[in-house]
């Protein structure tokens, strides 16, 4: 019987040559096995869904670009953009796909009753944390659960630029009847901008002639946050 470690060795020289699941590292799996998921960073956990990479791109690079994909593209590009990354295709694209899914599914706090735009913040505090604003809607039912937290647009370092009709098509498909919008400011400053202010008073101004409440605007950092709502900006 061969053991598991002359697999790993067989695997490491068919490698070389581009013929057997190319650039494979099976070292994330075994750090898994021994340490658990929770233990490994996102490239590891990227590294196990895709499984193998090709002889021009190792497993490791492939997943470090699909990382990059997925925090700066929105989420319904993803699809598409994942595709067009060299030695991804629609087999590994479904696949990470499919996971993502998954984990909003189980880990997702579907019908979680929003009584206060701050319940809110637990739940996207993590984007606090990149390098890019993100612009996300929360879209709510008519009880305030929550139904679905997604991002809009990926913007620079200090601007994300979004219209009334990419932060309202998706709310309105699911019958939502209120949202919150959320997005981070780098900077670690949580003054809202011009561009935030003008921005929230479109959205205020759609909601009216869409049926669909905007409850609040937050701006958030590492630190902090900000409540258009709190601060009357805006909202009267």
């Amino acid at each position: 019987m061969i053991s598991e470690n002359s697999l790993y060795s067989i695997e490491s020289k068919f490698s070389t040559c581009g013929s057997f699941e190319s650039h494979y590292k099976p070292a994330a799996r075994e750090q898994l096995e021994a340490r658990g998921a929770e233990n490994l960073n996102d490239r590891d956990l990227v590294s196990i869904l895709l499984g193998s990479g090709t002889k021009a791109m190792p497993v490791t690079r492939l997943a470090a670009h699909v990382l990059t994909c997925l925090k700066t593209v929105p989420d319904q590009n993803w699809a598409s953009e994942l595709k067009k990354i060299e030695g991804m295709g629609s087999g590994k694209t479904s696949t990470i796909l499919a996971s993502i899914e998954l984990g909003r599914r189980f880990g997702s706090p579907e019908n979680i009753k929003i009584t206060n735009p701050k319940d809110l913040l637990p739940l996207v505090q993590h984007y606090a944390l990149q390098k890019q604003e993100h612009f996300l809607c929360a879209s709510l039912n008519g009880a305030n659960e929550l139904i679905k937290i997604r991002t809009v647009s990926v913007g620079t370092l200090n601007r994300a630029i979004t219209h009334p009709r990419e932060v309202y098509s998706d709310p309105i498909k699911e019958r939502a009847a209120a949202i919150i919008l959320v997005h981070n400011h780098p900077s670690g400053n949580v003054k809202p901008s011009d561009d935030d202010i003008d921005t929230t008073v479109r959205m205020l101004e759609a909601s009216k002639i869409l049926g669909i409440h905007l409850l609040d605007h937050l701006i958030i950092t590492q630190n902090n946050y900000y409540s258009f709502m709190e601060h009357s900006l805006v909202f009267s």
